[in-house]
């Protein structure tokens, strides 16, 4: 079954074209990995599979939906978790996740999530005194609250260390195993390699490759995704 279908999307501001004939499909269930430096539109992209910026051409169905008609449908089914997201300061980690799960009909028990992420210690610790790191577990923790099918996660393990990150690859791994389709943004190579069943390249707001990574690799004659996203950039 096919989870996501984007045709010829286009998107602007202003004189600027972000994204420009656009087209890819994601099946149920997939882990797609969307790369590419600033500004070669990633993000909005994924803002317009969210629902949150509507195309300037083309066509996008998310879980069978349009998500520029059908928003508040769509978010009943899907987690998002934004590089820019932000929260009241005063707001506390443990009411963020109360009243996120209270949006959702089916969500998960938004303890076990805290738990689940290592927010349990801060539970009463307030938004704006999280450190960076801290903001980010708490966004992404956020967006799988409701129990989604699809989860879109942009950049999602900026500002974690080492150890951190490879326990949040641990647990998208574990949405995987779960059936859930992830459509991840990420400047890092060794990330999108490991959890990316195949990945977009985009450059100048189009897609230039598409593929596994061995598949990226064989194309450019690389022996790593680092080195085959410089050549397919270049």
């Amino acid at each position: 079954m096919t989870a996501i279908r984007v045709s010829a999307l286009r998107k602007t501001y202003g004189a600027n074209v972000a994204v420009d004939d656009v087209s890819f499909t994601v099946s149920a269930g997939e882990t797609f990995g969307v790369v590419g430096h600033n500004g070669a539109g990633k993000t909005s992209t994924v803002e317009c599979l969210s629902g949150l910026r509507r195309p300037d051409g083309g066509s996008i169905e998310v879980l069978g939906l349009d998500p520029a008609r059908r928003r508040r449908a769509l978010a009943e089914r899907i987690g998002v978790q934004l590089q820019e997201a932000g929260l009241p300061d005063r707001l506390k980690v443990a009411e963020a996740l109360r009243l996120f799960a209270a949006f959702y009909r089916r969500p998960d028990d938004w303890r076990q999530v805290m738990e689940r992420w290592g927010l349990a210690p801060l539970a009463r610790k307030a938004y704006g005194d999280l450190s960076g790191g801290q903001r980010q577990r708490l966004q992404i923790a956020l967006a799988l609250v409701g129990s989604p099918e699809l989860v879109i996660l942009d950049e999602l393990t900026t500002g974690l260390d080492p150890v951190a990150r490879r326990e949040t690859w641990a647990l998208v791994g574990e949405l995987k195993a779960a059936g859930v389709t992830v459509v991840l943004v990420s400047h890092f190579m060794d990330e999108a390699e490991a959890l990316c069943d195949r990945i977009a390249v985009f450059a100048r707001g189009r897609i230039i490759s598409l593929g596994t990574a061995a598949e990226l690799m064989t194309a450019t004659g690389t022996n790593s995704l680092d080195e085959a996203y410089l050549e397919l950039v270049r």
